[in-house]
């Protein structure tokens, strides 16, 4: 099955009655060898420092030293969080562990000016005119994290995006692309500009930053055109091509006879299309090939002005139970293809292609996100494409045919469950959502639906109920596993989840919100410890930070929000103690694989492949 064996061992130590599946993977999967993570933060009066649990730390304990003075009597073995009062003056704080009879120590430094949140300043863009006149201004917009120099630490890539930023279905100019690399200290390594051939928009940029040839580095995966310069100035490509429509054309709609005006402007329908490797340290082109699929004739995808062949999303996955692949997909409207790429440090292979239109019933499948995860126990990942999966080999897997939506969610619902469920929402006014098993597509339940269910949620919100719980933005309340409605009188936040305070529970992170279902007294709370004022969320009605996972500290999730200047970027992490202590959620393959691909598309919250939920400690 799908778990790593430190989640499960580490949860052998506290609930020897809970009945899991071992994990399917290789043993020698390749993963991130990651550092201690080690965060200080300040809490009104109070300081908390919190750290992570690496692999084969099921037995280690902690201490803490302030200025070389241990701060409590008994070894710390609950939890890798302590929090303490906060000195009036700069001070030395010291984590030691013992591991393999050696002492280990990290340092951190305190001063009084300490926030409740890490800043990264940043390197702002500067403003534009489009040929047609019209100024435009950059904000930061989605992230991600890998580990580009090999410290065991993360780095945080950032795309910008322009103001005249334009989803697909919108004619129109747009600004350049870039993408940055920043320390978690404040230092710049590089930018990259994507050049005028790549259009502006939440659905043509899905960026991949992973570590894919296992030399400890990850490097940055992405789509390019003419233009595209690189971190060390290097330009992809021609320099002087330029294949942006600047007006508007008539031409022939497909299936119809008849012409009719296509809004082209600010499009990019000619000219080659590149997918590139560059270097995470140094932001430098390593390998460019021609991306797969080219977009060949544009009205062939259902449209003619380009909005359905530039519908793109991407994943990493392990297709082979031991080393990372990139899968870049186009289109989901119509018909669909995915392209699997490995890279070893030298040479971009593609590994296979599937294309929808040669097995009956999958073309038109896909959603705004995907999901990827061992769905079948064979220790290979699958790609949940929507309505949709594509087995490890390049083959279908199988096919709902309920069509296009915009959110899915893929976790094990059931504490006691040996596979993956998926919780999908769809758009075509019809099929509402539907709860199916992950490795035959079989449906548990369906809410049907005459509306189109824009959002869906899936987390365990409720301690009272058997597993997780979901909703949509069809109805009120949410279904537990069993399909029964609760709370039909109560509308439930369907942007995203984080894990935030001490408990088990999954929080809601809804715009500039953390909120609690309290089951106590059916309400929603705001926690109050997550101070966002003064910043922005992304991407407009979604209104996603620009990265939620669990990149420091323990295993609770952090949140990456841009200032509204975007000046700066502010990693708010949680003050709140915790009795509980598992391994980094980064460890976890699914959860990392979740992680890299949050900023395909319509975002969505990265999900674990085991149980992790308030069930796990009841004997039933």
């Amino acid at each position: 099955m799908m778990l790593t064996r430190t989640i499960l061992s580490i949860i052998g130590l506290y609930c020897t009655s809970l009945s899991i599946a071992q994990p399917a993977y290789s043993p020698d999967i390749q993963k991130e060898k990651l550092g201690r993570g080690l965060i200080c933060l300040k809490d009104g009066d109070s300081l908390a420092l919190s750290w992570r649990l690496l692999e084969g730390e099921e037995e280690s304990f902690f201490n803490v030293y302030q200025d070389g003075k241990r701060l409590h009597k008994q070894n710390l073995r609950d939890a890798t969080f302590f929090k303490t009062l906060a000195p009036q003056k700069p001070t030395m704080f010291t984590l030691s562990t013992v591991r393999d009879n050696r002492e280990f120590t990290y340092d951190v430094q305190y001063t009084p000016d300490l926030k409740d949140y890490l800043t990264i300043p940043l390197t702002k863009p500067a403003d534009g005119t489009t040929p047609d006149g019209r100024r435009y201004t950059y904000s930061a917009n989605d992230a991600s994290v890998g580990d580009v120099d090999g410290d065991g630490e993360y780095e945080i890539i950032l795309k910008w995006d322009p103001s005249n930023a334009h989803d697909n279905s919108h004619e129109g100019f747009t600004g350049n692309v870039f993408i940055d690399c920043y320390t978690l200290t404040g230092k710049k390594l590089w930018r990259i500009d994507l050049g005028p051939n790549i259009r502006a928009g939440a659905h043509y940029t899905q960026f991949l930053v992973y570590d894919f040839d296992g030399d400890g580095r990850s490097e940055l995966i992405v789509k390019t055109a003419d233009g595209t310069i690189d971190g060390t100035g290097n330009i992809i490509g021609d320099a002087n091509a330029n294949w942006v429509m600047n007006k508007s054309i008539e031409k022939e709609i497909p299936g119809k006879a008849e012409k009719r005006r296509a809004n082209i402007v600010g499009r990019i329908l000619e000219g080659p299309e590149y997918l590139t490797v560059f270097d995470g340290q140094t932001g430098k082109a390593l390998k460019t090939v021609d991306y797969q699929p080219p977009r060949g004739d544009v009205t062939s995808w259902g449209d003619n002005y380009g909005n359905r062949c530039d519908r793109f999303l991407a994943a990493v996955a392990y297709l082979d139970g031991k080393h990372p692949s990139a899968v870049m997909c186009r289109g989901y409207y119509t018909k669909t293809y995915l392209a699997a790429y490995d890279w070893d440090g030298k040479d971009l292979t593609l590994r296979w292609l599937f294309d929808s239109q040669t097995e009956n019933g999958y073309s038109g499948q896909g959603n705004h996100n995907l999901r990827v995860g061992d769905v079948d126990g064979d220790g290979c990942d699958e790609i949940t494409y929507g309505s949709m999966a594509v087995d490890h080999n390049g083959k279908g897997l199988y096919t709902t045919r309920m069509g296009h939506g915009d959110a899915i969610h893929q976790f094990a619902f059931y504490p006691d469950s040996t596979q993956l469920q998926i919780w999908d929402v769809h758009e075509n006014k019809r099929d509402g959502s539907d709860f199916r098993d992950a490795k035959t597509g079989r449906i548990i339940f369906q809410i049907s639906s005459n509306t189109d269910v824009g959002r869906g949620m899936a987390a365990d919100i409720d301690p009272t109920n058997y597993g997780l719980e979901m909703w949509s933005s069809s109805q009120q309340g949410y279904f537990d596993v069993k399909g029964e409605l609760h709370h039909s009188d109560i509308s439930f936040p369907q942007n995203s989840a984080v894990w935030w305070d001490g408990d088990l529970l999954r929080e809601l992170l809804d715009r500039n919100a953390i909120l609690k279902w309290n089951w106590k007294d059916r309400r929603i709370d705001t926690l109050k410890n997550f101070r966002s004022e003064g910043c922005s969320f992304n991407n407009g009605s979604k209104q996603n930070p620009c990265l939620s996972a669990d990149i420091l500290g323990d295993w609770r999730e952090e949140v990456i929000v841009r200032n509204n200047e975007s000046t700066e970027l502010r990693i708010y992490s949680t003050t709140i103690p915790t009795q509980y202590r598992f391994p980094t959620l980064m460890l976890d393959i699914p959860y990392r694989i979740s992680v890299a691909t949050e900023n395909v598309g319509y975002n969505q919250p990265p999900e674990q492949g085991f149980y992790l939920g308030s069930d796990m400690y009841k004997k039933r």
